[in-house]
C-alpha cells in the first residue's frame, strides 16, 4: 500500500451536500425575490462561508445590507433543519471505502472548510464519527482553500511523510490547496468537471470512491 493515511473532504465527497445548499438557498432567494440561479451557485462551489457570503453582499447590495444578512441567516437556517432531518445522502461508495481503510488500519481524517458543528452534525447523523481520527475545520485554520493551510494542518496530525498521504477531494478549490500542499490527490467530481489543466494535478479523476481501493494497491 502506498498511502499510509487518507484526507477526506466532506462537501459534495462524503455527503450529497451541495444539491442540499443549492436548493435550500434558492426556495430562500425566491422568498426574498433575489436573482439567484444553479450557475450563480456553482461559482461558488468548494468556497468558504465567509467568502460566499461577502459576495452575495456584493451581488445584491441593491437589496440593502440587512435585507441580503436575514437572506443568508435564512438560507443556513433552512441548509440546516434539512440536515438534522437526515436529507443528506452518502456518496456512492463511502461505506465501502471506510471498511477498506479500516480493515488496513490507515488512519483519516475530515478536513473541510466547513463549520466543525455541521461536520459533526452530519458525521453523527450517519454514524460516521467513529471512523475519523479528528476534524480539522474552519475553526482550525486561518485561510480557506484553495489555501494548502488545512491540508497541511491535517497532514501534521497524520504524522505520515506527504507522498505517503493521500488527499480526496471533489472541487476545483480543493484540488488546487492540494496541489500547493504537495500531497497526492485523487478527485471525485461532484457537480463539475475538472479542466485538463486540473486533470493534471491529481493522481487520478474517479467517477465514484468505489474505484478508491484498487488505485491505493497501485
Amino acid at each position: 500500500m502506498n498511502y499510509k493515511s487518507v484526507i477526506f473532504d466532506m462537501d459534495g465527497l462524503l455527503f450529497d451536500t451541495e444539491i442540499v445548499y443549492y436548493e435550500a438557498t434558492q426556495i430562500v432567494a425566491d422568498r426574498f425575490g433575489f436573482p439567484y440561479d444553479k450557475e450563480l451557485y456553482l461559482k461558488f462551489l468548494g468556497v468558504s462561508d465567509e467568502e460566499v457570503w461577502a459576495n452575495y453582499h456584493r451581488i445584491f447590495a441593491d437589496f440593502g445590507k440587512d435585507t441580503v444578512q436575514r437572506f443568508i441567516k435564512e438560507a443556513y437556517n433552512e441548509t440546516i433543519q434539512r440536515f438534522s432531518q437526515g436529507e443528506v445522502a452518502l456518496k456512492p461508495g463511502v461505506m465501502e471505502l471506510l471498511d477498506f481503510l479500516e480493515e488496513h488500519k490507515i488512519p483519516k481524517v475530515v478536513a473541510s472548510s466547513n463549520q466543525r458543528k455541521i461536520i459533526q452534525l452530519l458525521l453523527e447523523k450517519n454514524q460516521l464519527t467513529g471512523y475519523f481520527e479528528t476534524i480539522i475545520s474552519a475553526e482550525n485554520v486561518q485561510r480557506a482553500k484553495p489555501d494548502p493551510e488545512i491540508f497541511l494542518v491535517a497532514n501534521e496530525y497524520l504524522g505520515t511523510k506527504k507522498h505517503e498521504t493521500l488527499i480526496l477531494e471533489d472541487s476545483q478549490n480543493g484540488i488546487l490547496a492540494a496541489a500547493q500542499a504537495n500531497i497526492p490527490v485523487i478527485m471525485v467530481p461532484d457537480l463539475l468537471l475538472p479542466s485538463e489543466e486540473l486533470r493534471q494535478k491529481t493522481v487520478a479523476v474517479l467517477s465514484s470512491l468505489h474505484e478508491v481501493p484498487q488505485m491505493m494497491k497501485k
